[in-house]
């Protein structure tokens, strides 16, 4: 999808759409197919773009900007190449494998793209005729098959005319909803009556953010209203500064129903609304048929994907349309997607992915945007759109970042696939294997940190990779899962590697074998600091705000996520107060990993002491499985007639709704749970459903190999090794875990922190402002 100009408001309005977009939408046909074919990898493609333009001549122009328009469409894009003398304009494609497999669908797609390109390029140039020429490159070979015709401008200037006609009735419909859309939201009221205290102070902050154009991150405690609080200020900046979209990511399902339940209220105060709303599921939580390959000789759902597409692609808009009085403005949902592509007899994935094409708000996971193959950020791209990204729960971004940016491979795993593999991929992999081998008998521990990635072995792999890619190619039916699974995580490894630095760790983990002549190890490349992959992704947005109860030290997120100079930073003011929450630091209890199995009874005793003066809802964290079990059976033989419940490991969704079931307006009881689990953020139990916690543990992480490995190089590049290692990441978890007791305005509650180091002042620092905290117990903490 293109955009409409910032300069909508003038007559006539102009509808800005890519080359590529355009002909996805007129010229795509047929199947969807996505068998196993390997593709180049992004390096290898631009690369092999590389080669071909320095074969050309020193006259060849290379990454041609080209435009035209057609009514109110602005086509615009970029021509791969030109050679002015040959009077023939190319568009390079890499491949790998036999170039007759390739599907007749795409092919068609790229001689639209060509004759759209040849069309500009003659306007331009005042052309009567030129040639186009499709280049295919084959990686392996390093040869070039080109597919040349000869047009005239007047037939070029046909078929350019021929796809804007067939797409112009989509653009008109799409100008007319931009128009309405951005008008209803200028006059568009808060759905409340007012604003909750903190609430228009986030709001402020938000919308201020995107006028200047700059990132945002914004502290503010939960219970203020923060999802309302974020989206509406967006949304109305989304008319007032010209921005495409708006993406809404969530670290979990929860938030994204969360998201959606405010688009609804916030439409509920304007019932004529048209906002498109889509909820982005996982491919393997949409997958219909996941026993079924993605092509058309496998999946009924992928035979004639785009021929139905147009039907499935209006009716999901149509019901999204505003509706007759009394009617109900529907999110595309994941529900509703689903039943709407199978309805239309289309993949709900690959429709939800059309979708984001055409829709105002986009609800989805964190690595829709931020991972390596994040979709929306390369649609924002592609479609050069404006766009504007909200992170909810931003606290969790460190870790979910630097999981994007890992790759790890086991040794166990190679040593089976080898025995499995086809013929002529035995070679490489023994040459990865053997290299591997000479690693692990190098290194004499169990744990070792390499300052630089091994040539040797990453040229094996680099070789194994390219060779199961060739295979793949020459023979697509052939289908085996670890093979897969070994080339994908061979390809991200080779991936990260190319940008190693001080950002990543790499490391070999030994472990003994299942024989005794084997030993087994990992390897790992791992992300400790997001912040360069991260960076170019706010760069490519208008703005993007991260808001969460617990984002200080705000330099910690800058620092690690890479937020631009400019990003601006909000401590919003808490609406609670001292009074409705009882903070107790029980500083005679060491929760130290040498003091645990001490700490057990005294830690029954305090728990016991306080259910006793007030019975009701608790919630005790603890650092482990282990401790906590520890923990929970000395309570329980101490207090009986206490009711007790535990999380345990594991646990799925329906689990963790009963453990959240047992906290009722009428129960009492203790819960035990691990901190920095499923019930340590995100849950919310107002009233008498919850009226406190116990938290026996600073949730700093363990201190092991590889995170002093990371404090280390924390160390030499932040100058604050220990808490950006352990102490910022571990206070995080307890602020959230004690921010489960205050929900409302109404809510009292206690929270007992039980540890003498949470009577440290650079560890209270870190506590929310409006907490009145007690230190409890006497004599002096144990040394360190």
């Amino acid at each position: 999808m293109g955009g409409m100009s910032a300069s909508m408001q003038a007559a006539p309005p102009r509808y800005t759409i890519a080359v590529r977009a355009l002909c996805e939408f007129t010229a795509k046909t047929g199947d969807l197919d996505l068998r196993f074919t390997p593709s180049p990898t992004a390096q290898e493609g631009i690369a092999g773009h590389a080669t071909v333009t320095a074969r050309r001549d020193d006259d060849y122009q290379a990454e041609l900007a080209l435009s035209g328009d057609y009514g109110p469409l602005h086509v615009r894009g970029r021509a791969d190449g030109y050679a002015p003398r040959a009077r023939r304009l190319e568009e390079i494609k890499t491949y790998r494998g036999d170039l007759k497999k390739m599907p007749d669908n795409q092919r068609q797609l790229h001689w639209a793209q060509l004759k759209v390109y040849g069309h500009l390029l003659c306007q331009s140039l005042a052309l009567e005729q030129i040639n186009l020429a499709l280049v295919y490159f084959d990686i392996g070979s390093q040869k070039e098959t080109v597919l040349q015709e000869e047009h005239t401008a007047a037939g070029l200037q046909a078929y350019f005319e021929l796809q804007c006609e067939l797409f112009l009735q989509w653009a008109r419909q799409e100008l007319a909803h931009r128009t309405e859309r951005d008008a209803q939201l200028k006059a568009m009221r808060f759905p409340h009556a007012d604003f909750r205290p903190g609430q228009r102070q986030l709001a402020e902050a938000m919308y201020k953010a995107s006028n200047r154009g700059v990132c945002l991150l914004a502290q503010a405690p939960t219970g203020i209203g923060k999802t309302v609080g974020s989206l509406f200020p967006m949304l109305k900046a989304s008319a007032e500064h010209g921005v495409d979209k708006l993406f809404f990511l969530a670290a979990k399902t929860s938030g994204r129903q969360m998201a959606l339940d405010a688009v609804d209220v916030i439409r509920s105060g304007a019932p004529l609304l048209p906002l498109r709303t889509l909820e982005m599921a996982s491919k393997s939580t949409a997958c219909v048929n996941p026993d079924k390959a993605c092509h058309g000789d496998s999946c009924p759902l992928a035979r004639g994907f785009y021929d139905r597409l147009p039907a499935a692609r209006q009716a999901a808009l149509d019901i999204m349309a505003p509706p007759a009085p009394g009617g109900a403005l529907l999110a595309l949902d994941r529900e509703t997607l689903r039943a709407i592509a199978l309805a239309h007899e289309v993949c709900p994935y690959y429709l939800s992915s059309e979708m984001a094409r055409w829709c105002d708000i986009v609800i989805g996971d964190y690595n829709y945007y931020f991972d390596l193959s994040a979709m929306l950020h390369s649609l924002t791209l592609l479609n050069d759109w404006k766009v504007n990204v909200l992170v909810d729960e931003a606290h969790n971004m460190v870790s979910r970042a630097r999981k994007m940016y890992s790759a790890d491979m086991e040794h166990a795993a190679l040593r089976l696939l080898r025995k499995l593999a086809p013929e002529p991929l035995k070679k490489p992999l023994d040459r990865v294997h053997r290299q591997w081998n000479q690693l692990e008998k190098d290194q004499s521990g169990e744990y070792q940190s390499y300052a630089a990635l091994p040539e040797k072995f990453m040229g094996a792999l680099q070789t194994a990779a390219t060779a199961i890619a060739d295979y793949m190619a020459e023979h697509p039916s052939y289908v085996d899962a670890d093979l897969q699974n070994f080339y994908f995580n061979a390809l991200l490894f080779t991936r990260l590697a190319e940008s190693f630095g001080d950002h990543a760790l790499f490391d070999i983990e030994k472990s003994a074998g299942a024989r005794a002549s084997h030993s087994n190890s990992v390897l790992c490349i791992r992300n400790i600091v997001p912040a360069p992959f991260l960076k170019p992704r706010f760069e490519s947005s208008h703005s993007t705000a991260l808001f969460s109860a617990t984002l200080s030290p705000w330099n910690y997120f800058g620092d690690m996520l890479g937020m631009p100079d400019s990003t601006a930073w909000v401590d919003v003011e808490s609406p609670f107060v001292a009074e409705q929450l009882s903070v107790q630091v029980a500083a005679h209890i060491s929760t130290r990993y040498q003091h645990r199995q001490q700490s057990l009874r005294p830690i029954a005793e305090l728990m016991g002491e306080q259910y006793r003066r007030q019975p009701g809802n608790y919630l005790a964290f603890f650092s482990s499985f282990d401790y906590m079990e520890k923990a929970a059976n000395q309570f329980a033989e101490r207090y009986p007639d206490v009711p007790v419940w535990r999380q345990s490991r594991r646990m799925d969704e329906t689990e963790r709704a009963q453990f959240l079931a047992r906290y009722t307006l009428d129960s009492e009881g203790i819960g035990f749970a691990v901190l920095g689990g499923s019930f340590g953020e995100g849950v919310d139990l107002p009233g008498a459903r919850l009226i406190g916690a116990f938290v026996a543990t600073l949730g700093l992480p363990q201190i092991n190999p590889v995170n002093e490995q990371i404090r280390q190089r924390m160390d030499a590049i932040f100058g604050a090794g220990y808490d950006y290692t352990y102490t910022f990441p571990g206070m995080q978890k307890v602020v959230q875990a004690a921010g489960r007791v205050i929900r409302t305005q109404s809510d009292r509650g206690t929270v007992y922190l039980i540890d003498d180091r949470f009577g440290r002042p650079e560890i209270q620092q870190l506590m929310p402002a409006w907490w009145r905290i007690e230190v409890a117990g006497t004599g002096r903490p144990p040394a360190q």
